[in-house]
């Protein structure tokens, strides 16, 4: 049985799609992972087969405001479509889809009759529990809220509307928009499984049959590896320190924002970790060591708290190591990631990255590394979280699917 599991977007994006698929494999599936050229080295490192999809995160230019943004998008999965079908037509018996790439896939699935899952990341589907988590945290009631999220999908729905013609065309299908498309897959009940913790986001109480919230899915992580030896000295070297660092987020800020981390960490009276990311926070001294890539695994449990920008992996990373943390959302569903830590009381009141200064962040690195609700809050999260196996569910639905 060969899966491809297609993944599109920026690292966060694929990185847990590494570990349900060895996962996968380790059960004796064929897997591959169908990404952008960028991360063809985390799928090797996992042993899963690499299938290239062309587009490339960020390549359209510095989006700005909403419009612009969109135009963005569509440039992104319109080349994306370009190369799907092609990576589908290497040889696939079962495909997984991400919430960037199904609606691509749903084409593919209707044109080859190859069956498809849902593999996502977020919630997306509309729910009254709470509003469309690109569209802020402010809750419109329950009404309010199912209305936004049907919005948000037709907004979505749009961003597609070329690749989907384009992708159509090459697959020989008649025209069928990407909304018309959309809602035949509603209306089949069509099955997603959400790789997100019941413990961070509690799966919607109106949410039609066929939608589960499984777990988080990992990264994959060698057994062999461990952290890097200059990381281990400074880890060793005094109290537990606090991490910084914005994954895939702020390009071009390292500057500023190195200065705000080592101004904040010391004026908090705490030793720190810069961790490069693509903004190239980098800073010097022995209170401070910068690094680069290193699993969260390894790394978090060893911290005092860790300042974040709220993207999915990293918030459910610092919960599992019960570890309390700083939220500075910058940008998509980041706000609604961080609004959750907050509210499950392991995490300050986020600080939005356009209001980040050393003062505000040095004032919540205190909060949280002297008080001690807030780890305590994240370790009744983590507890939580040990009792989940977010791909061993998909396994099972897997092996229903296909036994």
């Amino acid at each position: 049985m060969r899966i491809m599991i297609a993944a599109a977007g920026s690292r966060g994006d694929v990185a847990p799609y590494t570990g349900l698929g060895a996962e996968l494999s380790q059960a004796g599936y064929d897997v591959s992972l169908a990404v952008t050229e960028a991360f063809a080295p985390l799928v090797r490192n996992a042993g899963l087969e690499f299938r290239s999809l062309p587009a490339r995160p960020g390549a359209h230019g510095g989006a700005t405001d909403r419009r612009e943004l969109m135009r963005t998008a569509a440039g992104f999965v319109t080349e994306l479509g370009q190369g799907f079908a092609d990576a589908v037509a290497q040889g696939t018996d079962l495909l997984l889809l991400s919430a960037t790439t199904a609606p691509l896939g749903w084409h593919v699935t209707e044109a080859t009759g190859i069956p498809a899952l849902g593999a996502y990341l977020q919630p997306t589907a509309p729910t009254g529990d709470f509003p469309p988590v690109v569209m802020g945290t402010r809750s419109f009631g329950r009404l309010g809220n199912r209305t936004a999220g049907r919005f948000a999908l037709r907004m979505a729905d749009r961003v597609y509307g070329q690749a989907v013609a384009d992708l159509r065309r090459r697959l020989d299908l008649p025209a069928l928009t990407a909304s018309a498309m959309r809602r035949r897959q509603e209306q089949s009940d069509w099955p997603v499984l959400h790789g997100f913790s019941a413990a961070i986001v509690p799966r919607p109480s109106d949410w039609p049959t066929g939608l589960d919230v499984v777990g988080t899915w990992w990264p994959h992580l060698d057994p062999a590896e461990q952290l890097p030896t200059d990381l281990e000295d400074f880890l060793r070297a005094g109290p537990r320190p606090v991490l910084i660092g914005f994954g895939s987020m702020a390009g071009g800020g390292g500057e500023r924002l190195s200065d705000i981390a080592v101004r904040a960490l010391r004026r908090a009276g705490l030793r720190g970790i810069l961790q490069s990311g693509t903004a190239g926070l980098a800073a010097d001294g022995d209170d401070v060591l910068t690094i680069g890539d290193v699993p969260h695994q390894l790394l978090f449990p060893r911290l005092a708290a860790v300042v974040h920008h709220a993207g999915a992996g990293t918030t459910a990373a610092a919960l599992r190591a019960g570890v309390p943390a700083v939220a500075v959302p910058v940008t998509a569903d980041q706000p609604f990631w961080a609004a959750r830590l907050a509210a499950l009381g392991a995490g300050p009141a986020p600080i939005p990255f356009v209001s980040l200064t050393a003062e505000r962040l040095a004032e919540a690195l205190g909060h949280v590394t002297k008080r001690q609700t807030y780890a305590r809050a994240a370790a009744t999260v983590a507890q939580r979280m040990a009792t989940e196996d977010g791909a061993g569910q998909v396994l099972k639905t897997v092996q229903r699917l296909t036994g």
